[in-house]
């Protein structure tokens, strides 16, 4: 479905009910790095809220121990609002680092179904077209935020809502003049990194809150899931 702006922050989201974001921050950051934006994520995180209530809002990644960068930025996305979910990164024989969070995104959207009326994945990645679909079996909304160059169509076809951050980048954008760290994650090669200058334009240490606005539903609690006859069992058979 394709996704239109307005001026109004909610859109035509329509009565979005409690909220789950799942964030695969490495898919994300490698797709804003393309279309050169540097993402605000409590503004990405209003926009897809919409008019619902947030549920959770999780943001997956891969990490280095040595970053201290890194580190500092996983803080400060755990201090405002976000259930971080790392993994460490491994070493490949072709000298790439990487570290794949597909099954722990998969696991938490079918796990926590049922909870939250509207999933909102942010990622191009093909490899959640199932996930997805078994979500939506289970009578959850299923949408998808990405950049649409960056975008598997399959994925796109899958969700109910598909949201073009490339049409909305002026409202998820950092300001110019934003204080704050410019982290890079340590997953980015060396030989990519921006200049230092760059890297070092933004060392403060004030940190924007999210709003209090941001309606979070008050009924979750973090209780074990012991009931799992309802779960999808998700297989990879490549």
């Amino acid at each position: 479905m394709q996704f239109e702006m307005n001026t109004n922050p909610s859109w035509q989201f329509g009565h979005r009910g409690r909220v789950a974001v799942f964030i695969d921050g490495n898919n994300l950051f490698h797709a804003a790095r393309f279309h050169t934006i540097d993402i605000d994520y409590n503004k990405l995180l209003r926009v897809l809220l919409g008019d619902g209530r947030l549920l959770r809002a999780f943001f997956y990644t891969g990490v280095d121990a040595g970053a201290e960068r890194q580190q500092g930025f996983l803080l400060w996305m755990r201090r405002n609002g976000f259930r971080v979910v790392q993994k460490e990164l491994k070493t490949f024989y072709d000298g790439t680092r990487k570290a794949n969070l597909d099954v722990e995104i998969a696991v938490d959207m079918l796990s926590l179904a049922g909870r939250y009326d509207t999933a909102v994945l942010v990622s191009g990645d093909e490899d959640f077209v199932y996930a997805l679909n078994a979500v939506a079996y289970k009578g959850c909304r299923v949408e998808v935020a990405g950049f649409r160059s960056n975008t598997a169509p399959r994925l796109i076809d899958v969700a109910d809502f598909f949201i073009d951050l490339g049409d909305i980048a002026e409202l998820v954008r950092k300001d110019a003049s934003q204080s704050g760290q410019y982290d890079i994650p340590s997953f980015i090669p060396p030989e990519e990194l921006p200049p230092t200058a760059i890297l070092n334009r933004n060392s403060g240490e004030n940190f924007s809150q999210i709003p209090d606005e941001i309606p979070f539903d008050a009924n979750f609690a973090d209780e074990e899931i012991t009931d799992y006859a309802d779960l999808v069992r998700v297989t990879d058979e490549r």
